[in-house]
């Protein structure tokens, strides 16, 4: 019996297969980016954002904070950020309904420790 030889490889099911593997990366990329804290930014003029090396501090409407989206307290938020190099960038990404006390207890903390590079998250007026 004689075996025929191939004269086309059919690619259609590698591209269904590629294209899952695509939908999943960017769905994924997009929960990454955009963060797990649902946190609405204040609107300013401009949206100013730090490199993503910057630490980054959230605080919730609830008055939750995150230092790098795990759940801290303000005595724990203190101890975490103490071993970190002075010059490391401080992002700190406020829900806008939250109290000015919670904003300013979070910003003393940082202050207090030394960092110089510290920056408010916000969102482009439209």
């Amino acid at each position: 019996m004689e075996e025929k030889e191939f004269d086309y490889i059919n690619v259609i099911p590698l591209v269904d297969v590629m294209l899952v593997l695509l939908t999943i990366v960017l769905t994924t990329s997009t929960f990454i980016a955009s963060g797990g804290i649902p946190i609405e930014l204040p609107k300013a003029s401009k949206n100013y954002e730090e490199t993503s090396k910057a630490q980054t501090i959230g605080i919730e409407k609830n008055g939750g904070i995150y230092l790098n989206s795990m759940p801290v307290s303000l005595d724990t938020l203190k101890d975490s950020i103490t071993t970190i190099s002075r010059e490391t960038p401080i992002l700190i990404r406020a829900d806008k309904d939250i109290s000015v006390q919670a904003f300013v207890d979070v910003l003393d903390i940082v202050k207090t420790l030394g960092f110089r590079k510290v920056s408010l998250q916000t969102q482009e007026r439209k």
